[in-house]
């Protein structure tokens, strides 16, 4: 790439769950654009990461305060945060099986940390009048799917709505707040969900991927994304070239939803 293609030099970003899947795609998107690039996840990985690792559990307000204190003194401060910590353990079959156990978890999950990180982290944005939060939701925010993890397109819903309320909030304040939904993404989270949710119904992986994606209404593409095109978009959301996007919900899944209004 062209060093005048690197939109993002000088820019510091964090992105949570950044070790694997879609946060790690994301990740590499940013460093290729040029920014410095900070990963958080409960525990560093036995693998060699390419970026910085601080360990945060983001569902903990003081691991979140924690977090922002050891990036503004190691960094200076964010331009760029991208709130991807998200999924579910919750079991599949509807509403009458799920414990409040299982609503709370993917509350804390799903919503909440995404709060309680923005907390720690937008007030130093706004104190300097510029940055970027991406919030990281999913397509069944949009089509919820009752099914296979009702509790989990609720959430997901929710944190939708926050997204675009913090939106309206602190864009005269120098801050974009964006929200990407992705359908179904080819990732290690994703093949393990799909093979609990088969040995629910007595289905393989690719049985139950082909299900789920029936009950979407089918998927235009007829596959399942990479976490590599999810982070192209990430990347062209966080750079200058979309100064004036905020407040937006970027779906991003092969067609999935039959209509655009």
């Amino acid at each position: 790439m062209n060093s005048t293609e690197k939109e993002l030099t000088g820019k510091v970003a964090l992105v949570t769950g950044g070790t694997k899947g879609i946060g790690k795609a994301i990740a590499d998107q940013l460093a290729v654009l040029g920014a410095t690039v900070i990963v958080s996840a409960r525990s560093k990985p036995t693998e060699d990461i390419n970026h910085d690792f601080i360990a945060a559990d983001v569902t903990k307000s003081s691991d979140n305060e924690n977090l922002a204190l050891k990036i503004t003194e190691q960094y200076g401060g964010l331009d760029i945060l991208v709130n991807n910590v998200g999924g579910t353990s919750s079991p599949a079959g509807g509403f009458g099986v799920l414990s409040d156990e299982d609503w709370e978890k993917d509350l804390q999950l799903n919503l909440l940390a995404a709060i309680k990180l923005d907390k720690a982290l937008v007030p130093s944005m706004i104190e300097r009048n510029t940055g970027v939060v991406i919030h990281i939701s999913s397509l069944n925010g949009k089509l919820p799917l009752y099914a296979s993890n009702f509790s989990y397109g609720v959430t997901k819903a929710a944190l939708n709505n926050y997204s675009k309320a913090l939106a309206n909030e602190v864009a005269s304040k120098g801050v974009r707040v964006i929200t990407v939904s992705p359908g179904m993404v080819k990732t290690t989270a994703m093949e393990a969900f799909l093979s609990s949710y088969g040995n629910s119904i007595g289905k393989t992986l690719d049985e139950a991927a082909q299900l789920v994606m029936d009950s979407l209404g089918g998927v235009p593409m007829n596959r399942l994304a990479q976490p590599e095109e999810i982070a192209h978009l990430v990347g062209f959301l966080a750079s200058p070239k979309a100064s004036y996007i905020t407040g937006a919900n970027y779906v991003i899944d092969g067609g999935t939803i039959p209509t655009t209004f």
